[in-house]
């Protein structure tokens, strides 16, 4: 079993920056892909960023393209979400996650996922 732990977060005016951090403890050799999810009010979980944790090959959902970097620190069993450029509409809570399977086949799909952080708000308000 995986455990993750998160920190980072917060709030920011538009157009500024944040990073997100998620550790992961445990059993972390059977997990082949970690995400990043969020939610917001009223809406559902959607996935934001998504590490394949083999190969290193990134996937974003389009509103966060070119202002979003997913990236992993093997050595400290670490994944990291650098938010750049920050809309109102990135407010959410945001939690990662480590897959328990290969199936869906999609690293956006939370289906794919059995361990969830804690959650973490970022927040975008002038």
């Amino acid at each position: 079993q995986v455990h993750l732990a998160q920190s980072g977060g917060g709030s920011v005016q538009p157009g500024g920056s944040l990073r997100l951090s998620c550790v992961a403890s445990g059993d972390t050799a059977s997990s082949t892909a970690r995400a990043w999810f969020r939610q917001a009010p009223g809406k559902e979980r959607e996935g934001v960023a998504v590490v394949y944790t083999g190969t290193g090959s990134t996937v974003y959902t389009d509103s966060v393209k070119g202002r979003f970097t997913i990236s992993q620190d093997n050595a400290k069993n670490t994944v990291y979400l650098q938010m750049n450029s920050l809309k109102p509409e990135d407010t959410a809570m945001y939690y990662c996650a480590a897959d328990k399977s290969t199936w869906p086949s999609c690293g956006l799909d939370l289906r794919r996922y059995n361990a969830w952080g804690q959650g973490t708000q970022v927040t975008v308000s002038s």
